[in-house]
């Protein structure tokens, strides 16, 4: 999907009122540390370092848009979420992440759609669910929603038709693809179905993105995070 190969830096921001109003459809990525999500979104859009990836997971403490549209014109953003999840992050910083990610999820005008990566190795994990709990009102309201089991190359295929079938049981109605960065595997299906998700039948035009620095405002009402493993 040459589609994906636009993606471009837009902008970072460390809190949520600093990030700007989007009118395109915003895709989210989001799920624990080192679970691949960097390097999905690198793969995706055939760049090596569109995503960073810090050499200590968990210290990556922005969220992160990527615009994407041919030609300058932006037609859909991609958000990098912080990774969540790992024990050498503190305590205090698990909690403040976890709940500006819950507000974004819960909050974000314009987003429609949501990618949770997850390591089939191990599973849904209590964070995970507690993440799909906290957005199942705006799922069951037409919110897309994705799991993508990354790192399928270090399964083999009865393995994989295994951890499918238990993870659509727990996906509440969203849909479940195995994904390899190494072997390519599932990435021209992600990218049909993200470029789906953002030009809907009968979907509004292409609009131009905001300027960098533009803010939104933040949710009136913060919601109590999920106690972190």
């Amino acid at each position: 999907m040459g589609w994906m190969h636009t993606a471009r830096f837009l902008t970072t921001a460390a809190q949520l009122h600093h990030l700007p109003d989007i009118t395109v459809p915003e895709i989210a990525f989001v799920g624990r540390s080192n679970a691949g999500k960097s390097t999905c979104i690198n793969t995706l859009t055939q760049q090596k370092q569109l995503a960073f990836a810090s050499k200590k997971p968990g210290r990556t403490q922005h969220i992160n848009l990527f615009a994407l549209g041919k030609q300058g014109v932006t037609d859909a953003v991609l958000a990098d979420l912080p990774g969540y999840g790992y024990a050498a992050v503190s305590r205090s910083d698990k909690q403040r992440w976890q709940q500006v990610m819950v507000n974004y999820l819960r909050s974000r005008q314009g987003l429609t759609g949501i990618v949770l990566l997850c390591d089939p190795r191990l599973g849904l994990t209590e964070l995970d669910e507690a993440l799909l709990e906290a957005v199942r009102p705006r799922v069951e309201d037409g919110l897309k929603f994705l799991v993508l089991l990354t790192k399928a190359d270090k399964l083999t295929r009865a393995e994989q038709a295994k951890v499918l079938s238990i993870t659509r049981l727990q996906a509440g109605g969203g849909e479940v693809k195995m994904f390899s960065a190494l072997k390519k595997q599932g990435v021209d299906e992600v990218a049909q179905l993200l470029w789906q998700w953002s030009h809907p039948v009968g979907g509004a035009a292409p609009a131009e993105a905001p300027a960098e620095g533009a803010e939104a405002g933040e949710p009136s009402a913060p919601i109590e995070p999920s106690e972190p493993n």
